[in-house]
């Protein structure tokens, strides 16, 4: 009897040790009673059994769509660059070579009074693939002593290849080896869409890497060579064979016939644009998660090996926008690139944090800022386009436009508007032309970069 009351006992200690136990399991599971207080979070009443409906066959972004921001912004702009055309890089990541031509193109259309005209962005393309494999194959060289599974090792053989980019691949590769108009070099379908042709060049260059990891230190340099023919042949039958040469004819805006004259690709880029696109400009960031006034460099953040790593100086947004507004009141667009996916209205071409009312839909709320999305990878600079207008009102912008790479169809005539408050959000990086940057601005640029490594996920490249 006495041992029937003890263990009469003990069960109840048990059975209360247990009731007063927290619901989450100790070693990090989820337990029967924890499983129990989350599902409650999920009422399934009337509201809830709306929303499943419609969330079953709707798109989210389609429901959060905000009926109180559903008319199109004022399209109106104070300040506006002139540009003619736009470009498509369709199923590609080479927006950042289309913005950087466009840039260019818009300067070269004001210089010599042309109409529209578009630089052969697969002209650069090609030579971009090529340098990056030559970059990729002299990075492997140049590690060659460290383990296979060393970091740096590991993010080589991660990113052999890609077609995302930023400034210092259009300002590189443009001055090594100029440009041509786009007839003189047509758009193919695998530039047009990279993947497949993506796909069975960085497959060859891995196999390369570790021939070259195990080939002798004389016989490196010569295999790289006959590597790189390889990468070559493959560009070739995929894009085509860049022209040495090639006979252009010139119309003025009014379509009146100017002169023909037959061109090297660097002499065509001399005496059409004539930019030092290696030192003329500077590239800023808006990035509130390491400290402003600071230079910072990313490793290997670069098209060409022997070419520049991407270097920025790290500014408060009200310093950034000062040099924007001050280049396109002087009619000079910009290259410029931030988070476009968020709270964009892509049929109207409109971002504005306004457009969409998730936390509504879904009932929770989404509190990071700039700074904590950053920091968790829930933000970062995706995409370039170039900045061509800002809309001044009492002395301060309150909406701005760039010029996208969609098509001419795509967004608002093939620009997206960009409220202010969107703007502070989730613009990221510009480059603008040292004329337009203040004094105390350069200043900070003497300092020596501080070195972040590849793998940094803010510094992803741009498609």
């Amino acid at each position: 009897m006495k041992k029937t009351l003890l263990i009469s006992a003990s069960l109840l200690l048990c059975a209360v040790a247990f009731a007063q136990k927290p619901a989450g399991d100790p070693k990090g599971g989820i337990s029967a009673q924890m499983l129990k207080e989350i599902s409650a979070a999920y009422e399934g009443n009337a509201a809830d059994k709306a929303l499943r409906n419609a969330l079953n066959s709707t798109a989210i972004n389609t429901l959060a769509v905000s009926v109180d921001n559903l008319a199109m912004i004022d399209t109106h702009f104070s300040n506006e660059v002139v540009t003619k055309g736009r470009t498509d890089q369709k199923s590609s990541g080479r927006c950042w070579l289309f913005t950087g031509l466009n840039v260019l193109r818009s300067r070269m259309i004001q210089k010599h009074d042309l109409g529209a005209f578009t630089f052969s962005q697969n002209y650069l393309f090609f030579y971009d693939q090529l340098e990056k494999a030559n970059l990729f194959l002299q990075g492997i060289i140049d590690t060659k002593d460290l383990p296979l599974e060393d970091r740096k090792v590991d993010w080589l053989l991660s990113n052999p290849l890609g077609d995302g980019g930023q400034f210092t691949g259009v300002s590189n590769l443009v001055m090594k080896y100029g440009v041509v108009p786009s007839d003189a070099m047509p758009e193919t379908l695998s530039a047009n869409s990279t993947s497949q042709m993506s796909t069975q060049i960085k497959t060859k260059l891995r196999e390369d890497a570790l021939a070259l990891r195990a080939a002798k230190p004389k016989e490196v340099q010569a295999l790289k060579v006959k590597m790189l023919g390889e990468v070559y042949r493959m560009l070739a039958l995929c894009l085509g064979v860049p022209p040495t040469e090639f006979t252009w004819a010139r119309y003025n805006a009014k379509g009146e016939f100017v002169s023909e004259k037959t061109y090297t690709p660097k002499a065509f880029y001399n005496e059409f644009v004539g930019e030092d696109l290696e030192n003329n400009y500077i590239m800023v960031m808006n990035n509130p998660a390491v400290e402003y006034g600071k230079v910072y460099e990313i490793e290997y953040d670069r098209h060409v090996y022997d070419g520049q790593n991407w270097v920025y100086l790290n500014l408060p947004i009200e310093k950034i926008k000062e040099m924007a507004i001050a280049s396109i009141k002087d009619n000079t667009a910009l290259y410029f690139s931030c988070d476009v996916g968020k709270f964009l209205d892509r049929k109207n071409g409109v971002a504005d944090l306004k457009n969409f009312d998730y936390e509504s839909l879904m009932g929770v709320t989404f509190g990071m800022d700039k700074k904590q999305r950053i920091q968790t990878h829930a933000s970062g600079s995706t995409h370039a386009m170039t900045l061509i207008a800002v809309d001044i009102k009492d002395g301060n912008p309150v909406k701005w436009m760039v010029e996208n790479s969609w098509g001419a169809t795509s967004g608002y005539k093939g620009n997206i508007i960009m409220t202010d408050e969107w703007f502070n959000e989730y613009m990221f990086r510009l480059v603008v032309e040292k004329k337009y940057v203040p004094a105390d601005v350069m200043a900070l640029l003497n300092q020596k970069p501080i070195l972040l490594p590849a793998w940094d996920p803010m510094f992803l490249p741009e498609e």
